[in-house]
């Protein structure tokens, strides 16, 4: 059964405000939150006590200028009050920093958790997932999902959540010592201008979702092209490589336009709104100044309250529509951790226990599609020890088996044993430490040449490195290279041939010295004289191991203990080379051609 797939480019209707994938996505954050309980309560404390001074400062300046008034007083009581007002501007600073000081243990590791989680879960996937993502888009999936973390976190907590704070004290100041009218104006025009926010932040959010989806096509594009350089150079494709590229920046430009343009008309809706509050508020005090209710010091209170709360209002905006991007990348990240996988440990399973390694592959019938069938009833088997050949077309079915002997994938139908346990009953960690493969594509690591053999069992000591290197024969090329074993192969290994690469990728493989081995196309990049020492030394490991060996050049399995004829899913021909040339069947055909074409002049 096929997992159940998640589109990741699907969009949220924009209308609809915080969604349900909204709230998953910050319940799906909170875990992570709450392993600091206490410094997030020490935060909040400090939030709540930068905005108590920041309030208290427009109250000590009115104190301030009313005892500076004509016959109000000494100078040395306004004195005071400037050194307390001085000592709240601080005491904001100060608690704010302490805030963020505070919560940035928090932030960062949740970033670091989440990450981790995201990054253990794709190598978790199936291989069909990961046959069918695009490496660039869901890079910047990661990316921005994880720095959408830190944007919620802080924008939530340290500019939302004081903005409300300085709301709510501000409006009782203004109830307190003036006629409800301050705070009537004040709460209107906050609301008015929180939900013009809400709502065109909501309308101009599919561009900015629509832009993300098109930044990540064009950047899985331009890494899809640059991994295969080579290809494009030997075509001569590099204009319509280019116009492929142009034409997906091509569309991202007319979404960031159109999100750009509806910003702008969002700044001056929200500017007209706070303006109009403005002069509502100061037309109030300086009535109340001109009527001897309100002193000169009430005015310039009202007004450093009002440049208070604006300020981060002018900001709210910003802050919104950073929030709602922050909950849409965290979105497609966290939709990441939901992708199931059909590949899953069955409660209570116990590691392999092997004991020769002997395979059986019991009617095994498998399809990737099932609109096309690859394998029909397979049936073989390997004892400990022996080395059995798979040859045949492509698409026969021959690499599938190795696949299916790794779970990759589940059999359709049918099983496979080692050592009489099926391996769908065991751990696949387990599973997998058993069996060493030299793949037909050999594929690096961008690192050195000495780590990517160490790959094999990275805790080996160097000694051990250096030995399986030489059994390669690929220690004396090493050695002549300037930077020896710390030169660096490029991606996927591009710096190497592709002999080369294989002779890493058998050295990997010997480091790691598993009893069962898969050799897949093991020498198809090999010259013949590598070939050659590589065939004895592969043989020399044979001897002791139990070998699947699926091979194209029917001259490396003449010593197979038995070899196993694919065509079309299905086994037509088994037995040793000499029963199979006897036989003068399929196997034949493919020997006599093969020795035809070796005799023909190079």
């Amino acid at each position: 059964m096929r997992p159940r797939s998640v589109d990741l480019s699907e969009t949220v209707n924009p209308r609809k405000g915080l969604g349900a994938r909204d709230w998953a996505a910050v319940r799906s954050l909170m875990p992570y939150l709450l392993a600091f309980k206490g410094r997030v309560v020490v935060a909040m404390g400090c939030l709540i006590l930068a905005k108590a001074a920041n309030v208290g400062v427009p109250l000590l300046l009115k104190q301030i200028i009313d005892r500076l008034s004509p016959g109000r007083g000494a100078l040395l009581v306004p004195l005071g009050l400037v050194l307390a007002y001085g000592a709240l501007r601080f005491s904001t600073t100060l608690f704010n920093e302490l805030r963020d000081g505070v919560f940035a243990k928090v932030t960062q590791r949740a970033i670091r958790q989440v990450a981790l989680s995201v990054f253990q879960h794709l190598h978790a996937l199936n291989l069909r997932f990961h046959l069918e993502r695009q490496t660039g888009g869901l890079s910047r999936d990661i990316e921005r999902g994880t720095r959408g973390i830190e944007s919620l976190l802080r924008f939530t907590l340290f500019s939302i959540l004081p903005t409300l704070v300085e709301m709510l004290m501000v409006a009782l100041i203004l109830a307190w010592k003036y006629d409800g009218w301050f705070a009537v104006i004040t709460l209107v025009t906050l609301g008015i201008y929180i939900v013009l926010t809400v709502v065109i932040t909501e309308w101009r959010t599919h561009f900015r979702r629509r832009m993300n989806e098109l930044d990540s096509r064009a950047n899985a594009r331009a890494v899809d092209s640059l991994l295969n350089y080579e290809t494009v150079k030997y075509f001569g494709n590099e204009a319509w490589e280019a116009a492929r590229y142009d034409e997906n920046l091509a569309h991202w430009e007319q979404a960031a336009v159109k999100s750009q343009t509806s910003l702008a008309f969002l700044n001056v809706m929200q500017s007209l709104i706070i303006g109009v509050g403005s002069v509502l508020l100061m037309w109030r005090a300086a009535d109340g100044v001109t009527e001897g209710r309100l002193t000169v010091g009430d005015l310039v209170m009202i007004n450093a309250l009002l440049l208070q709360l604006y300020m981060p209002l002018n900001f709210l905006g910003v802050v919104y529509r950073e929030i709602k991007q922050s909950l849409t990348d965290m979105d497609r990240l966290f939709r990441l951790l939901t992708v199931e996988t059909e590949i899953r440990d069955i409660p209570g399973s116990l590691p392999l226990r092997v004991d020769g390694g002997a395979i059986r592959f019991e009617g095994v019938s498998f399809a990737y599609d099932p609109r096309r069938p690859i394998l029909h009833h397979v049936d073989f088997e390997i004892p400990a020890g022996h080395k059995v050949a798979v040859v045949g077309s492509s698409g026969a079915g021959k690499s599938t088996l190795a696949r299916l002997l790794f779970r990759f994938f589940e059999t359709g139908e049918g099983r496979i044993l080692i050592d009489e346990q099926d391996i769908r009953q065991v751990t696949q960690s387990s599973l997998r430490s058993v069996i060493g493969i030299v793949p037909q594509d050999t594929v690096l690591f961008n690192d050195t040449l000495y780590a990517n053999i160490a790959y094999g069992r990275p805790e080996a000591a160097r000694e051990e490195v250096l030995q399986a290197a030489r059994a390669a024969h690929i220690h004396a090329f090493i050695e002549g290279l300037p930077e020896q074993y710390e030169t660096q192969v490029g991606e996927r290994g591009l710096k190497l041939s592709g002999g080369e690469k294989q002779r890493v990728a058998i050295a990997r493989t010997l480091l790691k010295a598993p009893p069962i081995l898969v050799f897949d196309e093991a020498t198809s990049a090999l010259d013949s004289h590598f070939e050659r020492e590589i065939q004895e030394e592969l043989a020399s490991m044979a001897r002791h191991h139990t070998t699947l060996v699926i091979a194209h050049r029917l001259s490396t399995i003449v010593d197979a203990d038995q070899i196993l004829v694919m065509e079309q899913g299905r086994i037509v021909e088994r037995g040793t080379h000499a029963q199979l040339l006897e036989q003068a069947g399929r196997y034949a055909e493919l020997w006599a051609l093969q020795q035809a074409e070796a005799d023909q002049p190079g």
